[in-house]
């Protein structure tokens, strides 16, 4: 694709087939041991999607579920932050310490046994009466929830080039349902059987993932050669060298601020006035606004005509509007007033998340497909930093919403998410600008 792979010391460049890296007896990267690419069949994108769905459910459902499950371990207040927040820590270490693995070790037995390692964590919090049991073994099962990162490049790696945008974003698609539906699910599970049957079910379903894994996935050997260090070294210089990288990370960071501002206070504004939703309620809104991750497979496909930075224009318009409408509906932007017209309010608020959700996740998808489509030796690695910056986004987002709406209420919260949609809008069209001004200059 015109991207020169990384020259660092032991690694293989990424050459033409007739090069002399070619006689060597390692299959290249993206290929079975036996050297043929294997396919994506619809039913192996439709488990990839599902995989990755139930595994993300792992980093989040913990959220609604931070007040019983610190009162029945009896964990300090100071500690009751830890419950949400160490989940996240520990998939951020996976994402920099497991994830490069993907370029060194044979890719079917790391992702199993990151997988099993994953399953037997989340089994802990089901049985354990130890606070500190709990805090570490979250902190373990978010580390293992990286394989995530692990499976998305692996199904890239099996979809051929020109159908790799719509395969990517039909898993993507399974990603983000599964970040949206996770805590109603988490929410409606302990509701109904205690939060431990939500953990024990975690186990359940992410050990069945493992052995379909072990059965169903191709070996894939990687063409890199280097060691652990020289890999994790290479990072810095990856996200250097790839511009491509660099804008699509931080579009994509910037989105999921927004999104991240609005998840994190919504349920705040709901259970107010007039809405007065309880836990059910707002679980059941969280499954309309999830009706966004529609639009994922056709953002894989304008991404696969072509169309990706067209795509990505719309989203960022759509967050922007999507905001405003949050803005009325929710905190009387224009004069609205939600009291006398509540049911219009709230269908408003769904259709706006609905809206805000689709924007973020084609910015997502078209990021996806494009950073697959550069260095298939650092197909892993390229992974790990994009979800690693955009993952700072949504801290960041979700950490300003909580002073926001302890500031300036609701209204604020989606002043916070507009500021950062149109940031993120602002740098798409500057980066175009210096695209074309590049692809101009070498004319």
């Amino acid at each position: 694709m015109g991207i020169p792979a990384i020259n660092l010391p032991g690694f293989p460049m990424n050459c033409p087939a007739d090069s002399a890296h070619s006689a060597d007896s390692r299959p290249a990267a993206g290929r079975t041991a036996r050297g043929a690419a294997p396919a994506l069949s619809a039913g192996m994108t439709l488990f990839f999607a599902a995989t990755v769905g139930v595994i993300v459910m792992d980093l989040f459902a913990a959220q609604p579920l931070t007040g019983p499950i610190t009162a029945d371990l009896h964990l300090p207040s100071g500690l009751t932050g830890l419950v949400a927040m160490l989940p996240q820590l520990g998939y951020a270490a996976g994402l920099v310490l497991l994830v490069p693995l993907v370029d060194l070790l044979e890719n079917r037995r790391l992702i199993v046994a990151t997988q099993v390692a994953c399953a037997a964590a989340l089994a802990l919090p089901a049985f354990t009466r130890s606070g500190a049991v709990f805090l570490v073994a979250t902190l373990a099962a978010g580390a293992a929830s990286s394989v995530i990162q692990m499976l998305v490049p692996m199904a890239a790696s099996m979809a051929p080039e020109a159908q790799r945008g719509r395969a990517v974003g039909n898993v993507m698609s399974g990603l983000m349902l599964g970040i949206l539906l996770s805590r109603p699910l988490a929410s409606l599970i302990a509701g109904t059987a205690g939060w431990r049957a939500f953990y024990a079910l975690a186990a359940i379903a992410n050990a069945a993932i493992a052995a379909v894994l072990a059965l169903r996935l191709p070996p894939r050997v990687p063409a890199a050669t280097a060691g652990y260090r020289a890999l994790l070294a290479s990072m810095g210089r990856l996200l250097a060298d790839e511009p491509v990288l660099r804008r699509h990370a931080v579009s994509a960071a910037l989105a999921m601020a927004a999104f991240s501002a609005f998840w994190t206070a919504v349920g705040l504004r709901l259970a107010q006035p007039p809405f007065g939703l309880d836990l059910h309620g707002i679980a059941l809104f969280a499954f309309a606004g999830a009706s966004g991750a529609i639009v994922t497979p056709l953002a894989g496909r304008a991404g696969d005509r072509g169309d990706g930075p067209l795509a990505q224009r719309i989203a960022h318009v759509t967050m922007l509007a999507a905001l405003t409408v949050l803005g009325i509906a929710g905190a009387g932007w224009f004069g609205f007033d939600a009291h006398a017209h509540r049911g219009a309010a709230l269908a408003l608020l769904a259709g706006g998340a609905a809206s805000l959700d689709a924007g973020v996740i084609v910015d997502q998808t078209i990021g996806r497909r494009e950073i697959n489509l550069l260095n298939p030796a650092a197909r892993g690695r390229l992974n790990g930093l994009f979800v690693g910056v955009f993952f700072v986004g949504g801290a960041l987002g979700a950490a300003l919403a909580g002073s926001a709406w302890a500031w300036g209420g609701w209204s604020a919260v989606c002043g916070v998410g507009f500021a950062f949609a149109g940031a993120a809008a602002a740098f798409g069209v500057a980066a175009g600008r210096r695209t074309g001004a590049t692809a101009w200059a070498r004319r």
